[in-house]
């Protein structure tokens, strides 16, 4: 393995950067399926080209810690980041797939709470967007993970209020078997989110 000693740090700013940009495109596709008549098969093969371009994001960050001499920080704490930020994509891609798959978008509607969970995934990824190229100066991040877990808290809630929904009688028990999955990947989205916020609080408390 050849090692670079030159100074590289910029590049792992740019790529946490340009894996959490890929999150609000992420959400902002998922934000479609309440519009009127979308295309859902375009969302989902969508959602599935920004998977694979976050995946190859992720697999460049991997190689830069395993090249570089000097990183900017603790090197799992870059190789944790990146593979939760990766995480996320990976869950919002599922959401899509799954509704495209199980063709619950020919119901007469989304539930309600479905979409305030894409809300709060949707308010998460700005936020984490926003925060990630603050992580050069290690300034100004506290707000960000604790709205960020503040947002999580919401999507629980939202969450449970999707169950109360599906077990009310109001879906017949394979439709309710196949949103619940949709539900569990958006919550997991949520609490991953919440992963990647924690996570960025570790490496702003070591580097203080």
């Amino acid at each position: 393995m050849k090692f670079s000693f030159r100074p590289v740090e910029g590049v792992f700013y740019e790529l946490f950067t340009k894996a959490a940009q890929n999150l609000v495109l992420g959400t902002a596709l998922l934000n479609e399926l309440a519009l009127p008549g979308v295309d859902v098969q375009s969302v989902s093969e969508r959602l599935t080209d920004i998977e694979h371009d976050s995946d190859a994001i992720t697999h460049e960050l991997y190689k830069k810690i395993n090249s570089t001499f000097v990183t900017p920080f603790d090197r799992e704490d870059i190789y944790q980041l990146g593979s939760q930020l990766d995480d996320v994509m990976d869950h919002l891609e599922a959401v899509g797939n799954l509704l495209y798959l199980y063709g619950l978008t020919k119901l007469p509607a989304l539930p309600r709470e479905l979409h305030e969970l894409v809300n709060v995934l949707d308010q998460q990824a700005k936020l984490t967007a926003d925060a990630m190229p603050r992580l050069k100066a290690m300034k100004d991040l506290e707000e960000y993970w604790i709205e960020c877990n503040r947002l999580e808290n919401d999507g629980d809630r939202a969450y449970r209020m999707l169950l109360v929904r599906l077990f009310s009688g109001e879906y017949d028990a394979l439709t309710v078997l196949k949103l619940k999955e949709v539900a569990d990947e958006l919550e997991a989205a949520c609490d991953a989110f919440e992963h990647v916020a924690n996570t960025v609080e570790t490496i702003a408390v070591k580097e203080s």
